[in-house]
């Protein structure tokens, strides 16, 4: 350890964790703007993952020989303990390797971390030539490790094979020669981006063969994870010990109480609506709130989020002037349906991104996508994440690289959707609509999510959901929680079936969002409870952010230690 350049021993192996896992995971790096590894790509063989065993418990032994020396060495000790374990527990019982799907796998993440590489120079699309001469042996190494985990049933359920087949096949379809064209227009037909940039679309076409034709026959249709498993996912997104039964009657609670809101706004905007999806179709229809061309939408985008830095700054918060821009980017053709956002580099030299799939659509309805935006962009996701990456003296550089717990990130954008409803930001009632339909799926998911994965019986009075009939008491299954989404949190049908795709590939991260937004709400009023006069909603704010990612059962915990300074 180089502890001379860190201010303690536990801040130099931190740093240490840092460096050796982006050497192990170039995509890691390159997310991280670690730029030494941009030539390469991870290994997703067996061998792989039995190293990544080895090397976790040499951080843990390595850990449990250094002792904090103040507070700030007291949460960067914790948050390092509880998300080595956390990861070493989904390396052991095979979990992180045998959950996936369309919306994470090593087929997408190695599609859009050539996004994040830098274009500018010779030396730049050299080092991309590189990159995607390694896409073959990445994809067939991960090949190895799908071919074992076949004879022990260990897959993930037929859905998700064929789905990653498909998204593939997409790829296959130019995905990597339309990039190096995109960035590399003068590059000439035989040279070694060209050639290469073949060869991965190739790769992913027999990657796409193999899946569909010989893998998916071996796998099952069962798409639930089991209360066993379910229990260790939740553990790892939320870090908190949670009650299944009591959130699933709170989520399905919450969906009715917004589900009333969004009847009272739908009395006034179509009066004569019998449904909350027909008062999406009109909204969608009105010329007024519609945005034509992607150019115009990303300019939306970028000016959306500039305006609220503008409106915030200085207000409810004071966002430091190296991270106030926020870009806005098309996701990648073959990404799932969600908006999703990327952090900056740890110098800084690439901005935090939020990411549009545009799904091959042109023209945009805005109302639907202002609630979004606050949630990727600012108050949400990139002020929580930037600030992280900007706390180098309060956070060790894992807390700010490799510590995201998504109870704690994805409950902070929930939280700044609600915030800016609280603070009048929806004062069109087609926006506030949009804001309770993102509320209405968060809410929809923790019933979903938790119903599809224990197999549970669906509320007693939820009533007829379209074609389906009257589905109250039945079993869970995937075309009943689309029709949720679709009928409850007014999504499009598409959205919907992608989001269900995405509940079961991903066990308990969909209730991370209220979960988590919950754990937010409960100690800002718990705060201002014990404060009273003393409390102030900006230095909460700055607080809780400074805190970095953390397992919501300690966040909460170090929350009731603030004294309001």
């Amino acid at each position: 350890m180089t502890t001379a350049l860190h201010r303690s021993d536990i801040f130099s192996f931190a740093n240490d964790v840092v460096e050796r896992d982006a050497a192990a995971d170039p995509i890691f790096a390159t997310n991280s703007g670690i730029w030494e590894y941009d030539h390469l790509l991870p290994d997703f063989s067996p061998e792989r993952t039995r190293s990544d065993i080895a090397t976790v418990k040499e951080f843990l032994d390595t850990l449990a020989t250094l002792a904090p020396v103040d507070e700030i060495d007291r949460v960067a000790f914790a948050v390092l303990e509880e998300r080595l374990n956390a990861r070493l527990g989904l390396l052991e019982s095979g979990e992180s390797v045998r959950v996936f799907s369309v919306l994470s796998s090593p087929l997408c993440e190695i599609r859009q971390v050539f996004e994040l590489m830098k274009t500018d120079s010779a030396d730049d699309l050299n080092v991309i030539a590189q990159r995607l001469r390694q896409v073959r042996p990445a994809l067939e190494s991960w090949r190895r490790t799908l071919e074992g985990l076949a004879p022990s049933g260990q897959l993930p359920s037929r859905r998700h094979i064929l789905g990653i087949g498909e998204q593939a096949a997409t790829y296959a379809s130019g995905a990597y020669l339309n990039f190096v064209v995109r960035v590399a227009p003068d590059a000439a037909d035989g040279s070694d981006l060209i050639t290469w940039a073949r060869d991965a679309d190739a790769a992913c076409a027999e990657l796409s063969t193999w899946m569909i034709d010989v893998l998916a026959p071996s796998a099952s249709e069962h798409d639930a994870s089991g209360l066993e498993r379910y229990r260790a996912w939740s553990q790892y997104w939320n870090g908190a010990v949670l009650d299944f039964d009591e959130l699933y009657a709170w989520g399905y609670a919450d969906l009715r109480r917004i589900n009333a809101r969004m009847w009272e706004i739908a009395a006034e905007l179509a009066p004569e609506a019998k449904s909350l999806t027909e008062v999406a179709e009109q909204l969608d229809r009105d010329p007024a709130r519609a945005i034509e061309g992607t150019d115009e939408l990303l300019r939306r985008l970028i000016s959306f989020t500039e305006q609220a830095v503008e409106k915030l700054d200085g207000v409810h918060f004071d966002i430091d002037p190296r991270i106030r821009f926020c870009d806005a980017r098309l996701a990648p053709e073959g990404s799932a349906a969600a908006p999703y956002y990327i952090p900056p580099s740890e110098d800084l030299s690439r901005p935090g991104t939020t990411w549009f799939p545009t799904l091959g659509a042109t023209t945009f309805s805005w109302w639907s996508h202002a609630t979004t935006w606050y949630h990727e962009g600012v108050p949400g996701h990139h002020l929580q994440c930037a600030t992280s990456i900007i706390e180098a003296d309060r956070q060790s550089r894992f807390h700010r690289l490799e510590a995201w717990t998504s109870g704690y990130g994805e409950g902070w954008a929930l939280y700044a959707e609600r915030l800016m409803d609280e603070l009048g930001f929806f004062d069109d009632l087609g926006d506030e609509l949009g804001f309770l339909a993102c509320q209405a799926l968060r809410a929809a998911r923790v019933m979903v999510d938790i119903g599809l994965h224990l197999e549970l019986r669906a509320p007693d009075d939820l009533g007829v959901l379209g074609d389906l009939g009257d589905c109250s008491g039945k079993v869970w299954t995937a075309p009943m929680a689309v029709a949720v989404l679709d009928e409850m949190a007014i999504q499009n049908h598409e959205m919907s079936v992608s989001e269900v795709e995405r509940y079961l590939g991903l066990p308990a991260q969909a209730i991370s969002y209220k979960v988590g937004e919950r754990t937010w709400m409960r100690s800002r009023e718990e705060a201002k409870t014990r404060l009273g006069a003393d409390f102030s909603l900006k230095k909460f704010h700055a607080y809780a952010l400074a805190l970095g990612p953390m397992g919501l059962d300690a966040f909460e915990d170090e929350l009731r230690k603030w004294t309001g300074s």
